[in-house]
């Protein structure tokens, strides 16, 4: 029946099924097929109604008031009643009595009109409407040939008779998919939409394949194309036509037997032969390639080749520009088959306009508001913080994502959450008692079912009424961002800001002295946390430079604990390891054809999976100078390219480089020795002497465009005694955090400490000979003392020196602290 609907007649079908589904209703009656007229708003029998005074959301209203809202439980293809049927049948009869070709709304409206005991008659009565004088308005209007001369078949009308079982089954039809607005809009790309149309209507060769990254909305432009012939916006040797996705995976899937693929295939290129006005659209057309190939036999482009060649078959495809030159270039009589159309990333003013036109669908699907700042963020900031996908397409995710985000939110606090709850646990329960065939309680439970359902909906309606609906924002978009790639792009907490305040006393906890690198790197973290560092570098380069031990490595482990979350976060690459010229491809990945080119860089595959995090480069100077050269464009851009030609964004990543040239410079000068200098302006002259002299000495080494491209270069001072006490306190209290896991406390006499800070001070080594200090005199005894016996959970390990100045450890029992503190 409906292969003699025009496109407005079909129309007024879907937007019927809309609106029963908007009404909860598992049915369209004849009431449905009016809102259906009316809101097909371009036809002349929508605009008699307007001109009436009828509108839809007051038809709405009496629809509602007259039948009410059903259950909610709405099948996904509601069915029409008899009586609506029966309307379309009286339609179709008056289109044949009349000797017109096609049914228009307007048939439909006169055949509702002619049935006055109809809820849809009813409805115009209550309105206040003549049905008499719309009788006689829509057969005026229908007898005008000015008025009815959109009167077209629809493309369902044209084609579904030709359409084969083949195509039906292995195909998607575009166009009708099209027609029933199942397809989201089309913004932009007016001048790829324009080549393919030109391409289209060549006499020979007229096969178009959009070429494109992946995300920059090849698809969609087919589906454009399939909504642009539905409206007529086409030139007319397309006018005609049906737009088929067909799909390999699905025509593959199945074909056990050598023959029933090919089988497949040319059923279906025989079928688009007879129905003669058959675009067949292939997504991922590289696929054809090698698809169903077998020993001995044809793959599927082969197969293909002799009906593109012919005209036959006329074809748009879709693949990447990597995929095509791998597959599609390598077979010249393919290739020469069809016309590469280009597909680039939209700008980022396109994709916003792009997701303006979206919002809709996804204000309807999520049903909830979407803000204008919130499609200006996802733009924005998929842009800037996930540079591995391609505009619009990971804008569209972000907000298709927050949009989830945020309705998931708003339902958990619904009250409607504990009915549904109820309401499963009373089904149950009914269940339970047919099951047990106890059917008193079940008939009980069976209303007290009908009664929450009842409930449930009335709360809906409620809700709908009366709450407004959430809204998704810019700090939304953020989440999810946050989320997708661990980049803190949400507004700052107050605890947060608190922390990057007083960030310099929070890194002076565990890196003692070296203020001016402290205070750098605490600087640059800032920036970034707030907006002002520049999107198209890294954090911050900064290059630690000083003698061995003075906490160069420990000063960025402490930003990865304290800004990054973890010393996890960091990731650290000890340069000593790349001392060769070979070695440059564990950074980025094994060139083609050499061992290990599928596992990528050390480096670039760790920054990828981890981009917030801190990089530490450990020892720069041993590294082989062609290390140095990859950098460049690192530091610089903050992008490296891996084997593979991805590019990696390391604008997110804090660089930190550590050397100890410099080291002779600052133990001749003897900075941080505390006798060499006077006074805080002449310390400070002194070390701004040492800080020339290194830098000197990093010129010597390093190439000029390497330093040019740091940040910052800090020399660290080496510690000083009184220094090197808080450092003793800070790996005592490490050594007492571990053995409190066993319940024991430790304490240190002043004698102790002193004789570990004798034996640990070196002015050129730094920390490192009280750590080993540490380990001799502290945790050996404790050690040999738990294994004799002496300490045991919940004592106090007190460590002292005895009359020969040796270490010895005394077990104080929580009996005898009792005592003591008597």
């Amino acid at each position: 029946m409906f292969e003699y609907f025009t496109d407005r007649a079909v129309a007024v079908i879907v937007f019927a099924q809309e609106e029963a589904r908007r009404l909860g209703h598992s049915f369209i009656g004849t009431e449905q097929i009016l809102l259906g007229v009316l809101r097909v708003e371009s036809s002349p029998a929508a605009r008699l109604l307007t001109d009436m005074g009828v509108t839809a959301a007051a038809a709405r209203r009496e629809v509602e008031g007259i039948i009410g809202r059903g259950s909610g439980i709405v099948p996904a293809d509601i069915p029409p009643t008899p009586r609506t049927r029966q309307v379309f049948e009286q339609a179709l009869q008056g289109v044949q009595q009349e000797s017109q070709a096609y049914v228009t709304p307007e048939h439909i409206l006169l055949s509702l009109v002619q049935a006055g005991d109809s809820v849809a008659a009813k409805v115009l009565t209550n309105l206040g409407v003549d049905l008499a004088e719309v009788r006689d308005r829509l057969q005026a209007l229908m007898a005008d040939p000015a008025e009815m001369a959109f009167a077209q078949p629809s493309r369902s009308a044209q084609t579904a008779a030709p359409m084969g079982r083949a195509l039906e089954t292995f195909g998607i039809n575009l166009t009708m998919r099209a027609i029933a607005g199942e397809l989201d809009p089309m913004v932009g790309r007016e001048a790829e939409v324009e080549r393919v149309v030109q391409i289209l209507g060549r006499r020979t060769k007229n096969n178009p394949i959009l070429l494109g990254d992946p995300g920059v909305g090849k698809t969609a432009i087919a589906e454009g194309l399939a909504q642009r012939i539905v409206n007529g916006d086409v030139p007319e040797i397309l006018r005609d036509r049906q737009i088929i996705s067909l799909a390999m995976g699905t025509l593959m899937a199945g074909a056990r037997f050598r023959g029933e693929f090919e089988e497949r295939l040319t059923q279906i290129l025989a079928e688009v032969r007879q129905a003669g006005n058959v675009i067949v659209f292939i997504d991922e057309i590289h696929s054809l390639v090698g698809a169903g190939a077998t020993a001995g036999g044809l793959d599927a482009s082969n197969l293909l080749k002799p009906a593109l060649a012919r005209g036959e078959l006329q074809c748009i495809g879709a693949t990447t520009l990597d995929e095509y030159r791998q597959h599609i270039e390598q077979d010249a009589a393919l290739e020469r088959r069809f016309q590469p159309v280009k597909v680039e990333a939209p700008t980022l003013t396109e994709t916003i306009e792009i997701l303006w036109g979206l919002r809709d669908r996804y204000e309807q699907h999520h049903h909830l508001t979407i803000s204008n700042e919130a499609l200006v963020a996802a733009a924005r900031l998929s842009d800037r913080y996930i540079p591995d996908r391609h505009l619009p397409d990971k804008a569209i995710d972000l907000i298709d994502e927050a949009g989830s985000r945020v309705r998931l939110r708003h339902t958990r606090h619904s009250p409607a959450q504990r009915i549904r709850q109820d309401l499963r646990a009373v089904t149950a329960e009914k269940e339970a008692a047919v099951t047990a065939q106890d059917f008193d309680q079940a008939g009980k439970l069976r209303d007290r079912e009908l009664a929450l359902q009842q409930t449930l909906a009335d709360l809906r309606t409620a809700q709908r009424d009366a709450e407004p609906r959430p809204v998704v924002t810019a700090e939304d978009i953020a989440q999810v961002i946050s989320a997708w790639t661990g980049i803190p792009v949400n507004h700052l907490t107050e605890s947060e800001s608190l922390m990057l305040m007083h960030l310099e006393d929070t890194l002076h906890e565990r890196v003692i002295g070296q203020q001016e690198a402290v205070t750098a790197a605490a600087r640059a973290i800032r920036r970034s946390r707030v907006g002002l560092g520049s999107p198209h570098r890294p954090i911050a380069s900064l290059l630690f430079s000083g003698p061995t031990g003075v906490g160069k490595t420990e000063l960025a482990k402490a930003l990865a604990a304290t800004v990054f979350g973890s010393e996890e976060a960091m990731i650290r690459l000890d340069m000593s390891e790349f001392m060769e010229a070979h070695t440059v491809s564990k950074l980025i990945g094994s060139p083609p054809g050499f061992v290990g080119y599928d596992e990528g860089g050390q480096l670039t595959e760790a920054v990828r999976r981890k981009p917030y995090t801190v990089l530490l480069l450990d020892e720069i100077e041993k590294a082989h100078p062609d290390v140095f050269n990859l950098l460049l464009q690192l530091l610089e851009d903050g992008r490296l390219t891996d084997a593979r030609g991805r590019v990696v964004s390391f604008k997110n990543t804090l660089i930190i480089l550590t050397s100890n040239l410099g080291s002779r410079a600052i133990e001749k000068n003897g900075l941080g020795l505390g006798f060499a200098a006077t006074g805080d302006e002449a310390e400070t002259a002194q070390y701004q002497r040492v800080r020339s002299q290194v830098n000197e000495e990093l010129k010597q080494y390093f190439r000029p465009e390497f330093l040019n491209r740091l940040d910052e270069i800090i020399v660290f001072r080496r510690l000083t005694r009184d220094e090197l006490a808080q450092v003793a306190e800070l790996l005592i209290r490490e050594v007492g955090d571990r053995l409190s896991e066993q319940g024991i406390t430790l304490v240190l006499t002043d004698a102790v400490k002193h004789r570990l800070i004798d034996e640990g001070y070196s002015p050129s080594y730094g920390a490192r000979p009280l750590r080993r200090a540490v380990t001799r005199l502290v945790e050996d005894h404790l050690a040999e003392a738990m294994l004799a016996g002496q300490l045991h959970s919940g004592d106090t390990a007190v460590l002292d020196l005895d009359d020969d100045g040796q270490v010895q450890v005394r077990a104080r029992t929580p009996v005898l602290q009792s005592v003591s503190a008597l």
